[in-house]
């Protein structure tokens, strides 16, 4: 985007600056490869999103030392590629898509543009801020349907997000969705998530196998589990940082929960190098996330009647 005022250019960043910039609060600024940022430093937290993706890069409240959502220290930053860490959205399928395999893994939202429709500073002292998808001709061919994606994002003490799917159209469609959150953790075998218990889940590190949890999720190796047919609140329970992140949802009906462990994350190549281990060796940038995406997917795709708006919403706190 760029517009023409007084007969100077103004880059993107400038140009929301100078409609919808929040003074002590929120800025816009132009990063690599030309991708705009929003930063956000309110009383309560600090956090980053970026405009392409309309992806969360970033959340820690100001009364932690250490990030909430976790980014990669080897993130790329580029043109219509997806960016490891923050707060993917995926959308409108889940996983590999149903009959094009060409097609990218979890959907094309969170590698497009999206435009910023509104920004509001509220009263608690929290930032908000919109966004809306921008269609082109690769979303058009990828997803015929006339629809509208949104996203509100509310940062404060706690990060709140709002993904909003509207049909525009006079058929229904079906979508799959994540909010595909990295969370940062101390260490990964230090972890565990309550919540869950009782839960079925599709195993995807076992060929989908189905299964039923039965205690808390701890972590040993590679976990890829698809938790179905659940509204649960959980937990990330943090022995090594001494917290416990609360994770709400409604609109959801699935929860995932993944770590690659070594042998994906040294083929996936965007993990970076972590914190030094014992002796000053790598532990692997792997070792201090852990994804838990509220989501709808598998059994749980969800059904938008025509002219219809479905809601799905997340809110994250520390404890």
């Amino acid at each position: 985007m760029e517009c023409t005022i007084k007969g100077n250019r103004m880059n993107a960043a400038e140009a929301l600056n100078s409609r919808l910039s929040i003074p002590g609060q929120l800025v816009f600024r132009e990063g690599t490869d030309g991708l705009v940022f929003a930063d956000i430093d309110n009383a309560h937290a600090v956090a980053s999103l970026c405009l392409q993706g309309g992806h969360l890069t970033s959340w820690r409240p100001k009364d932690q030392d250490r990030p909430v959502v976790w980014l990669s220290e080897a993130a790329r930053f580029a043109r219509g590629k997806s960016i490891r860490g923050g707060v993917p959205v995926c959308w409108p399928w889940f996983g590999p898509h149903a009959t094009e395999a060409g097609w990218p893994a979890h959907g094309y939202a969170r590698t497009v543009d999206w435009e910023v429709t509104d920004t509001r500073a509220l009263d608690g002292g929290e930032t908000e801020i919109a966004l809306a998808l921008v269609e082109n001709a690769q979303t058009r061919a990828q997803w015929p349907h006339a629809s509208r994606l949104e996203i509100l994002v509310t940062v404060g003490r706690s990060l709140k997000l709002i993904l909003i799917t509207t049909n525009l159209g006079d058929h229904d469609f079906v979508i799959g969705e994540a909010l595909h959150t990295y969370f940062q953790v101390g260490d990964i075998a230090d972890v565990r998530v309550t919540g869950l218990e009782g839960c079925e889940y599709l195993d995807k590190v076992e060929g989908f196998a189905r299964r039923r949890e039965v205690g808390a999720i701890a972590f040993a190796g590679e976990t890829d589990r698809v938790y179905v047919d659940t509204e649960a609140e959980c937990v990330i329970e943090d022995a090594r940082l001494g917290r416990r992140i609360r994770v709400a949802k409604s609109g959801s009906r699935s929860t995932v929960v993944w770590t690659p462990w070594t042998e994906k994350a040294e083929k996936m190549g965007d993990f970076g190098p972590g914190e030094a281990g014992p002796g000053g060796t790598s532990r692997g940038g792997w070792r201090q996330m852990l994804c838990v995406e509220s989501a709808n997917a598998l059994d749980n795709a969800v059904t938008v009647l025509a002219g219809a708006t479905h809601r799905m919403t997340v809110e994250y706190r520390v404890e």
